[in-house]
């Protein structure tokens, strides 16, 4: 279980979206037990669980490997997917605003997975990563089809500086016609990070203008490092 199933709603989400509207990110407070923590660390191995594998290295994507879930999803994993989503549906729809788009994101999760579904993405993407000593993730964007959502969460599963060091999570936002501007963050058990699938609105001196951002895992150093990343639309 999560520390609370209400967890989501009583979340400060106004100062989650300032952050996410100032900094293109915001971080969350631990929203996962350590209990589950671990029981999601104990099911990696379990294959009834995931609809597929990918190693990392074999498609160039880094060093490592990660699991998509089935249907169902583990109980913790949908309700995150679920309490978060309506919050977040709000923000997107703001930022499409900035960007002179009509909203267009529901406020259900299921209203929004059925738009996916209709686009024939219907594979479910919540996943869990696993990186040992010397792995890292190449900078990237998870976006499995043409109907994506604006946001994503990546959780921490095991605690830095204890079970791993290095693995920071990286967040690169490649500006128009300046240098790149890097993000460097690291998350306790627990905790969690929303930022951007694809881009997101920067105001200027003449209006907003969008910004692409791609993420990634810096090198671990020693140990394993376990993560769950929250995708809320569906894939191909």
């Amino acid at each position: 279980m999560l520390l609370n199933r209400n967890e989501g709603s009583g979340l400060d989400w106004q100062a989650l979206h300032q952050s996410l509207d100032e900094h293109g990110y915001a971080r969350l407070p631990r929203l996962i037990a350590p209990d589950v923590c671990t029981l999601l660390m104990e099911g990696y191995d379990d294959e009834a669980l995931y609809r597929s594998t990918i190693n990392m290295k074999r498609y160039g994507f880094g060093l490592g490997e990660y699991k998509y879930f089935n249907h169902p999803l583990p109980d913790s994993v949908q309700r995150l997917r679920e309490q978060l989503y309506p919050e977040l549906a709000k923000a997107a729809n703001r930022w499409l605003k900035h960007l002179g788009q009509d909203a267009r994101y529901p406020e259900e999760l299921s209203d929004f997975l059925s738009h996916c579904h209709q686009a024939g993405q219907n594979r479910p993407t919540p996943l869990i990563l696993k990186y040992e000593s010397g792995g890292y993730n190449c900078l990237h964007q998870d976006l499995y089809g043409e109907v994506f959502f604006p946001f994503q969460v990546v959780f921490a599963l095991n605690q830095r500086e204890v079970d791993f060091s290095g693995g920071e999570f990286l967040l690169v936002e490649q500006r128009p016609r300046a240098q790149s501007r890097g993000h460097v963050i690291t998350l306790n058990q627990g905790e969690g990070l929303i930022f951007p699938t694809q881009h997101r609105p920067v105001q200027g001196t003449r209006g907003y203008y969008r910004t692409t951002l791609r993420h990634g895992v810096g090198t671990i150093h020693s140990g394993n490092r376990y993560s769950l990343g929250i995708i809320f639309h569906d894939a191909k």
